[in-house]
């Protein structure tokens, strides 16, 4: 074999492209959400911004790079071999993680993930050592570890959170203030001043704070260094001026520009910060192999204290890096899912939520709300009603359709989250803290919400549920990067090279099949047609509406329940759990229907009562239909996971035959509701009394077997509770099909077409 260390070296760089398109994909959230949340500019539009400035700040984040190689450990206590393991770990543990999250749609911090890589397999070969040496002991891992160093990081990503809550908050309350919801009534001065704030921030700390240890920063040096105060108000007046200037002649929305400015500052923030997380690490094992190839000393001997100095950045690498960034924020499609999130989780008002409450979250709105009415008590009547004043939404008249086009949040708050988000990031990177981007973004728009008033007492709980599952990953991220980096870097020191080759195999692997399982959840997205609907204003839409849902339900049903009667007479455990959670998805999916049964009838005409009333019903007799098969399901699965006696052949023979006719019936109702042909829903609820005597034929059979064999008890509550339940599932799709039929007579003589 020839130099492994070659070999590792390719396997880095191939990791480090992959580590680039699942971390941008990850981090995309962090500098498109206040745009798009906006939509103050077109998705295009911020794209092409957010592209310039990721390609920007990978050319000016040199100076992060020293993290990767002596941030977290002690280089010169390695030896060459040790770091090579130690940077593999990384980066395959990375990969794994960052892809699992993207997966799962939810914002995590590449900062700390690599933070706690580098410690974990750090870690990990610092026992090695100790255990090697009768000299040293467990006590003496401060050795290898830059504790001070990586405690500052640690706890400067913790602090961040914090900072980044409080200011969003305490920043959007006074903004709001200041403009209230009515934009456009406020004096353009207003506008021109917030302008200047605005726009002088984002100047000092992006161009200015931010090429601090680049190598641009020696050439303006002379003029930055000692000149704070004078640049900073020149800056001020000069861009209020523009602003002005922008607003009264060019008739410029500066709340517009402001977003666009604070989105490519972010931007460049987010790539000049967060790059090493991506490719510091193999470029540190660049340099390592560089200092160590031709020294002509073992790998194993070769002490790499070569990495505490400074090593000047390769400026085209850095330029491929971006590169591969902005190809993967225009084409990620996991992207799409992460931002999803942080959107849902800060825009104003009620409407479907992603997640559900839990004990804390509970306990958090009522103290806050307890918290709230103190306040309420000691101010006076008067400030307390100015400041209710400035948080009153107008209501704006739209046309029906539009109802639901609203922005998750106005141009202020974007440029709030812009704004504040930018300037703490900016001061890390001067700093050279690697503060986590992810949850500086995250909590600045968490607070800005809060300080909004976007958290109401429909949606409280729901969100602060939310932020605490997002805060809970973050802290799952950390423990979960430390170990499986200090049990990859383990395996490696035991396997080398072959262990390396099977570790990268395994990501593949995984990888692949989370490609396969996103993939699938998108499919089953998109073919669920009554949770992504459109706006519907008129009787034929709540027509096409609910014919989708009772074509889509029917279908669903029909396979679950066959499904149930074949894997129940096979006695089959695995089957039945997998159906069983089919079954609580469509639960779920007819919940959120009846959830977001108040917006749907809001966006319909005046002329709809009668509409409304038939669409609630329809709703009702779904969940109806829903909660019958999920009863057969879960009393299966219990009985079976319970070690029950199998079924006998007459009672499997029975639920068959009714299966066979159910599913009959089922499959002529899909045809029908799909192809619209609702002339023949008579043709079906003819059928209804055959159906109800072979259950009732069933039933009595039971009785017979009861009185004259020997029966398990347990078999005979399973069979008679799944026949009364499906007894209750054909009445259920009976008195759906009565209704609709109905409904549909009404409209004929009412010379509506459907």
């Amino acid at each position: 074999m020839g130099d492994p260390y070659i070999l590792m070296l390719v396997a880095l760089t191939v990791l480090a492209v992959i580590d680039l398109v699942v971390g941008v994909s990850n981090d995309a959230v962090n500098f498109l959400n206040s745009a798009i949340g906006s939509k103050a500019i077109s998705i295009k539009k911020i794209m092409i911004i957010a592209s310039i400035g990721v390609a920007v700040g990978a050319i000016t984040s040199s100076g992060m790079m020293e993290v990767a190689r002596k941030g977290i450990f002690v280089p010169k206590e390695f030896y060459f071999n040790e770091i090579m393991y130690i940077f593999m770990a990384v980066m395959i543990t990375d990969i794994l993680l960052l892809d699992v999250f993207n997966s799962l749609g939810m914002p995590t911090s590449t900062t700390v993930s690599i933070v706690f890589e580098l410690l974990g397999a750090a870690v990990a070969i610092s026992l090695i050592k100790i255990s090697a040496t009768d000299d040293e002991t467990i006590s003496d891992i401060w050795k290898y570890i830059n504790s001070e160093k990586a405690l500052q990081i640690i706890f400067g990503i913790l602090l961040s959170v914090v900072v980044a809550f409080s200011i969003g908050a305490l920043v959007q309350y006074v903004s709001r203030l200041i403009y209230s919801f009515d934009l456009d009534k406020r004096p353009a001065y207003i506008s021109a001043l917030f302008g200047g704030f605005a726009i002088t921030a984002i100047t000092y700390f992006i161009f200015i704070k931010g090429l601090k240890g680049t190598p641009f920063y020696k050439d303006v040096q002379h003029l930055i260094e000692g000149q704070t105060g004078q640049i900073m108000a020149i800056s001020f007046v000069l861009w209020t001026i523009i602003s002005q200037l922008l607003i009264k002649i060019f008739n410029v929305n500066i709340l517009k520009f402001i977003i666009a400015i604070g989105t490519f500052s972010l931007a460049m923030a987010f790539s000049g910060n967060d790059l090493v997380n991506f490719i510091g690490v193999p470029i540190a094992a660049l340099n390592s192999y560089e200092a160590w190839h031709g020294s002509g000393i073992p790998a194993n001997e070769f002490s790499m204290g070569i990495l505490e100095g400074k090593v000047p950045a390769n400026t085209i690498l850095l330029l491929v890096a971006g590169g591969i960034m902005v190809i993967t924020l225009w084409f990620s499609k996991k992207a799409k899912a992460v931002i999803e999130t942080g959107i849902n989780l800060s825009r104003q008002g009620e409407g479907h939520e992603k997640f559900q409450p839990n004990p804390l979250s509970r306990v958090v709105v009522r103290a806050a709300m307890g918290i709230n009415m103190g306040i309420v008590y000691i101010l006076p009547k008067k400030t307390v009603d100015f400041i209710d004043s400035k948080f009153q939404k107008p209501v704006i008249k739209l046309p029906k359709n539009k109802a639901y086009e609203m922005p998750a949040f106005d141009m202020i708050r974007a440029s709030v989250n812009l704004i504040v988000a930018g300037v703490l990031i900016s001061i890390g990177t001067s700093l050279k803290l690697p503060l986590s981007t992810t949850y500086v973004t995250f909590m600045v728009a968490m607070g800005t919400s809060l300080a909004d008033r976007a958290w109401g007492r429909e949606s409280a709980v729901y969100r602060v549920a939310g932020v605490i599952n997002v805060i809970g990953g973050w802290f799952i991220t950390a423990f979960v990067a430390f170990t499986a980096a200090a049990t990859a870097a383990y395996l490696i020191s035991l396997g080398g090279i072959v262990m390396v080759a099977v570790l990268l195999l395994l990501v593949v692997g995984l990888m692949t099949r989370n490609s396969i399982i996103f993939s699938k959840k998108t499919k089953e997205v998109k073919k669920q047609r009554f949770i992504e609907r459109a706006e519907l204003i008129t009787i034929n839409g709540v027509i096409e509406e609910t014919s989708d849902h009772i074509s889509e339900v029917v279908r669903r049903v029909h396979k679950l329940y066959s499904s149930v009667v074949t894997d129940l007479s096979k006695h089959d455990l695995n089957k039945l759990k997998k159906n069983d959670k089919h079954v609580n998805k469509l639960n779920e999916e007819v919940d959120n229907l009846k959830d977001e049964a108040f917006y749907f009838i809001k966006s319909l005409d005046d002329t709809s009562v009668e509409a409304s009333r038939f669409y609630i019903l329809v709703l009702g007799y779904l969940q109806d239909i829903s909660q019958s098969i999920s009863y057969i399901s879960k009393a299966s699965y219990k009985h079976v996971n319970n070690n029950h006696k199998n079924l006998k052949k007459g009672q499997v023979k029975d639920l068959k035959t009714i299966d066979n006719e159910l599913g009959d019936i089922l499959t002529e109702i899909e045809q029908i509701f799909e192809t619209r042909s609702f002339d023949n829903l008579n043709e079906i609820l003819s059928k209804k009394q055959h159906l109800f005597n072979h259950v009732s034929e069933s039933i009595e059979k039971q009785i017979n077997r009861i009185r004259n064999e020997e029966t398990s008890a347990k078999n005979t509550t399973l069979y008679f509770g799944n026949l009364l339940e499906t007894k209750d599932l054909i009445s259920a799709i009976m008195n759906l099909l009565e209704l609709y039929q109905d409904f549909h007579l009404s409209m004929k003589k009412a010379n509506i077409k459907m």
